[in-house]
């Protein structure tokens, strides 16, 4: 929705262009009431016409202004068009070039620290072309001594000792306008404009004046602004005013502005990643060609120290994020069983490994009673933190079922049911269900779209449990009548229950470890559970060679120990 934003004490207020028509004024029936004796009581109406808006002053005494230029007529506003109600400022956000990203905060640096309603007005890029005075090259970190020598060292010297220790932009930003105010004591303005990373457009993000309240408008150039930032040098531009080419330039003419210099901040790569602005309004004290070399200068020292401050403000951000992430593995951790049940004749092991600080693989032992044992294990898509949430999420919707149902097609079912009622969209779990009663030495298994368990029996011979039997994964499908295989548990037998990051493994040259691998590492390694685990595990990271795996590695083997 279109809407004027008001622009005042430092704040932006939105008031969204809702109807047809809406009036400002001072009378309180306005729809936009503007509390000041230099607004008249009924001051102007916008309305829209044919999907344009327009803005009509109704004979106010102190005018009605866009861009500074006063409206004796009903005027097309567009977007970032600079509204004025008498001295009250506005800007015009239109919803078809309405910019998605939020609103960056404007720091500022004025004599008695109040905030100012500051008007940042970007003429066009058809505007005449300025009056160039001077131009310099930035070459970044390289400073040429050749001219200037002692002040080029002295304004070094004091923006590093001014900014030294400084990593939070709000407090640098202000800084660095302030030296330069130290620097050139006939500057009258000063506003630092840095890039958005998401769209490439320059935001003023602070901003300095000498007068204070008496001074309300930062203007700059787009003209001059594009030439800075597409050939990298700093430009001087002289007696705008009173050049007939700035006619046209009301960010220049309207302040008789006499003399102006911008500089871009070059990154460690030498690309701009925003610039520096000052100008004077003394025609007496007019910046020279040698201000503007030292203003390069200072202006490349202040650019390597906002890049440190935001490697930093990174560095701390990714430490802050890696302490959550800690915590986020210890939670997921203990959502783990601690240990397996000791049952007299049996024996359980289990390995968890994820890729990331976080993983989305599953395992569980749940004791039902005292003749009978639940095993969960499960495989969710992706990996990560989105990985881990449905991880937790299964995990307390298998204890919370089996705490009632001991049937594995009921329990399989309700599981299903509970996750596809909160199911996030590409999220599904590849999930085992077992229950072992052993005092019948008997097992029952519904598999939801994993690899099918893997039986070592006595003889060498290798066997895949429920082939046939394998229904559609955990959180697809409502309802599904998920099959169950139910079989006796001979003396010897291991189970080998794997996730796809024990299959997919890969070496340095992209070759997966690959089944046909694990079942020859199961047919030539120990018959006891925990040995075979463990050779199974250390084979994988063989193959791997050092490659760090691109998947959660979540094994399980259990088995009926032989007398």
């Amino acid at each position: 929705m279109n809407k004027l934003t008001l622009l005042e004490g430092g704040k932006a207020v939105p008031y969204e262009l809702s109807r047809d028509e809406l009036t400002i004024g001072r009378h309180p029936e306005c729809d936009i009431f503007l509390n000041s004796d230099m607004v008249s009581r009924r001051h102007a109406r916008v309305y829209t016409n044919g999907g344009q808006v327009f803005i009509e002053d109704l004979g106010s005494g102190n005018g009605t202004f866009i861009n500074g230029q006063r409206v004796n007529q009903p005027t097309a506003i567009k977007n970032e068009d600079r509204v004025k109600i008498g001295p009250i400022l506005f800007r015009f956000d239109s919803t078809q070039a309405m910019n998605k990203t939020a609103p960056i905060p404007l720091l500022s640096s004025v004599p008695d620290g109040t905030l100012l309603s500051i008007d940042f007005d970007f003429t066009p890029d058809d505007a005449e072309q300025p009056t160039i005075m001077d131009t310099v090259e930035n070459s970044g970190t390289y400073i040429d001594f050749d001219s200037q020598p002692e002040e080029k060292l002295r304004g070094i010297i004091e923006i590093s000792r001014a900014l030294a220790g400084t990593v939070d932009l709000e407090v640098l930003l202000p800084k660095i306008l302030d030296v330069l105010f130290e620097v050139f004591p006939n500057a009258d303005r000063g506003c630092i404009l840095l890039k958005d990373k998401q769209t490439a457009q320059m935001f003023p993000r602070a901003y300095k004046t000498r007068r204070g309240k008496d001074d309300e408008a930062v203007r700059l150039s787009k003209t001059i602004l594009n030439k800075v930032l597409e050939e990298k040098a700093g430009i001087l531009s002289a007696d705008a005013s009173s050049d007939s080419r700035f006619e046209s330039s009301a960010s220049i003419s309207d302040l008789t502005i006499r003399s102006m210099m911008c500089v871009p901040m070059l990154d460690l790569q030498g690309n701009p990643q925003g610039v520096i602005s000052i100008d004077t309004q003394n025609p007496l004290h007019r910046f020279k060609g040698e201000d503007l070399d030292l203003l390069n200068v200072v202006a490349a020292q202040a650019a390597l120290s906002y890049e440190n401050a935001t490697l930093m403000v990174s560095y701390m951000e990714k430490k802050r994020q890696d302490r959550e992430m800690d915590i986020a593995r210890n939670v997921q951790h203990a959502l783990l069983p601690k240990s397996f049940p000791e049952i007299n004749g049996y024996e359980f092991y289990a390995s968890y490994d994820s890729a990331q600080a976080v993983g989305g693989d599953y395992y569980d032992a749940i004791r039902l009673s005292p003749t009978k044992i639940c095993l969960a294990f499960g495989d969710v898509a992706g990996k990560g933190v989105p990985a881990s949430l449905v991880m937790s999420r299964i995990s307390s919707v298998v204890e919370s079922t089996m705490g009632f149902v001991e049937d594995v097609r009921k329990a399989i079912k309700r599981i299903n049911n509970l996750m596809c009622s909160n199911a996030v969209e590409g999220r599904f779990v590849t999930f085992v269900l077992l229950v072992i009663d052993t005092k019948k030495n008997t097992l029952s298994l519904a598999n939801a779209g994993h690899m099918p368990p893997l039986i070592k029996k006595p003889d060498g011979v290798l066997e895949e449990l429920g082939e046939s039997e394998v229904g559609i994964p955990i959180g697809v499908l409502e309802d599904f009548e998920y099959e169950v295989v139910t079989r006796k548990l001979e003396p010897g037998e291991v189970f080998v229950i794997y996730t796809d990051g024990v299959s997919e493994a890969m070496n340095a040259n992209n070759e997966l470890y690959g089944i046909e691998r694990l079942k020859e590492t199961i047919l030539t390694s120990s018959a006891e559970p925990v040995s075979l685990a463990q050779t199974i595990l250390k084979d994988v990271r063989t193959h791997a060679n050092g490659r760090p795996q691109n998947d959660d590695i979540t094994l399980m083997t259990f088995g009926r120990v032989q007398n």
